[in-house]
């Protein structure tokens, strides 16, 4: 039988493994912090202690007040928050769609691109259904979102409604390609509206100003070597946030459920460890740039040179490739068969039929069929990346031999 080979991940995009720290402050916390966090006696305030270090540790890797950080499940949750918090009883679900001119002035208007996250694009979609004015902004196929296209989608939107929001990852998390938070910024507060900044893909691998001048900022902690199921939206002072459940008044009302104290304590050192690991990102880049340069080496002596997703800017870890020829999901399985876990798209999109709604906004769905994204992390080391290429070859050398889409 053949031995399983040692696994290489490249996929940390997708999530990071917890560091040895955060998991240590975890059991920690599971042994005397078990306790209600909302309770007054002595074991839930030991609970309760741990949420707050948490919110502090947030404020302070974004940039924000303590007392403007609401803790969530995740980033999913947090962009949600802030797409529900400037449409009031117009979020998706909920209520009657506006009918009219009147009303969908009085509903207001958001601006959002093509390429956001899927929590971003499907929440957007159900503000549209009901009544808010949606302005759709086409990437240019760099997969940068211009900033003039921007302003012409705020200028659209405002001739039938009050723009209220605008949102804007920092980074792409398909391809990397940093987007114009600043400009971004600029042109919604020039026409009183704010900007939320879906950071999940940037805090803690870029500085704070990839999302400089945002007024709601989306974080999510698995990203940043934390555990899964939480994450927080910090905003402005002075932003009244309007919640998305009702129950409690946890999180001063905004996410009501019991708090985990356990992931809390998890998320907390996860963000103090985020503070400095933008140095650590950076390192990655020259070890991101020579693996693009194998891959297409590889590919080309394998007759199917691939093709870079993102001409733009982009974070220092992450190539995203299309291999002409081929289908994306069917190369990440047999890479990952080989002990390569890479993917073909967003991980909140994995199972369905569709390509990268992101690729086929920027490209085609052509070229998003065929694309599958490596993201490396602070672990990832040059002897991984050389034996990922070796992997990459051998999958690369047995597809050779059958015929594309047989």
């Amino acid at each position: 039988m053949r031995p399983v080979a040692r696994v290489i991940y490249l996929d940390w995009n997708a999530t990071t493994p917890p560091h040895p720290e955060v998991l240590a402050a975890m059991q920690v916390a599971a042994e005397v912090a078990w306790a209600n966090p909302a309770s007054v006696h002595g074991p839930g305030r030991r609970a309760r202690a741990f949420i707050e270090q948490a919110r502090e540790a947030v404020a302070r890797l974004t940039g924000f007040d303590a007392r403007d950080v609401t803790l969530t499940s995740g980033g999913t949750e947090a962009n949600n928050l802030a797409l529900w918090h400037a449409f009031g009883g117009k979020a998706a679900g909920v209520g009657a769609p506006a009918r009219g001119a009147g009303a969908a002035r009085e509903a207001g208007a958001l601006v959002v691109s093509r390429i956001e996250h899927p929590s971003v694009i499907r929440a957007a979609e159900g503000l549209a259904a009901r009544g808010v004015r949606v302005a759709w902004v086409e990437p240019e196929p760099s997969g940068r979102v211009a900033p003039e296209a921007l302003a012409a989608a705020m200028d659209r939107a405002a001739e039938g409604a009050t723009v209220r929001l605008v949102s804007l990852q920092a980074v792409n998390h398909e391809t990397g390609v940093l987007q114009p938070v600043a400009e971004a910024a600029a042109l919604a507060h020039a026409r009183g509206a704010r900007l939320h900044v879906d950071a999940v893909q940037a805090v803690g691998r870029l500085s704070p100003e990839a999302w400089a001048g945002a007024d709601l900022v989306s974080v999510a902690a698995h990203k940043i070597r934390g555990p899964k199921g939480i994450g927080a939206l910090a905003v402005r002072p002075g932003i009244r946030l309007r919640p998305i459940l009702v129950g409690g008044a946890q999180e001063r009302g905004l996410r009501p459920g019991t708090q985990d104290a356990l992931a809390a304590a998890g998320f907390a050192v996860a963000a103090r460890r985020a503070l400095d690991a933008p140095a650590r990102y950076t390192a990655l880049a020259p070890l991101r740039d020579r693996l693009e340069a194998e891959l297409t080496q590889v590919g080309r002596q394998a007759g199917v040179t691939p093709l870079r997703n993102g001409e733009g800017a982009r974070a220092p870890h992450i190539t995203n490739l299309s291999w002409p020829g081929w289908r994306g999901d069917e190369l990440c399985a047999a890479l990952d068969l080989e002990g390569v876990a890479v993917s073909s798209g967003s991980a909140c999109s994995a199972g369905t039929a569709e390509p990268s709604p992101v690729l086929t906004a920027m490209l085609g769905p052509e070229r998003a069929a065929s694309a599958v994204r490596f993201s490396l992390g602070e672990e990832t080391t040059e002897d991984d990346l050389a034996e990922a290429v070796r992997r990459v070859a051998r999958v690369l050398s047995r597809l050779r031999s059958f015929p594309a889409g047989s």
